[in-house]
């Protein structure tokens, strides 16, 4: 049986997204993404929850995130979770989560 690795997220940019253009002219973007949930307690008072999600994009999505998004932005994205290991400046072994988005919808209204 084969695994299933799948996020979907509706939030808004944290900032505007980080691009780098790497070797052979391949673009990164990175941002964070506020996810935020309301409920009610046992006497009706309404909490709110945010949660922060690190996300990368690839490619013509990080050109998209370039030319279109920034902070503020709201989007629907569709992705897999990855976490990767690496050695902070003291050497210490950190590690990161993030969101690897394979599809990207702008949900904001268009100005008039």
């Amino acid at each position: 049986m084969k695994g299933l690795n799948k996020v979907m997220l509706i939030g808004n940019l944290g900032k505007d997204p980080e691009v780098q253009t790497l070797e052979k002219n391949i673009k990164v973007a990175k941002f964070s993404l506020a996810t935020t949930e309301s409920f009610k307690d046992d006497k009706g008072q309404i909490h709110t929850l945010t949660d922060w999600h690190s996300i990368v994009l690839w490619r013509g999505l990080a050109e998209l995130a370039e030319k279109y998004l920034h902070k503020g932005s709201t989007i629907y994205i569709e992705g897999k979770n990855k976490t990767r290991a690496f050695e902070d400046k003291q050497g210490i072994k950190r590690y990161v989560t993030e969101i690897i988005g394979e599809q990207v919808l702008m949900l904001d209204k268009k100005e008039s």
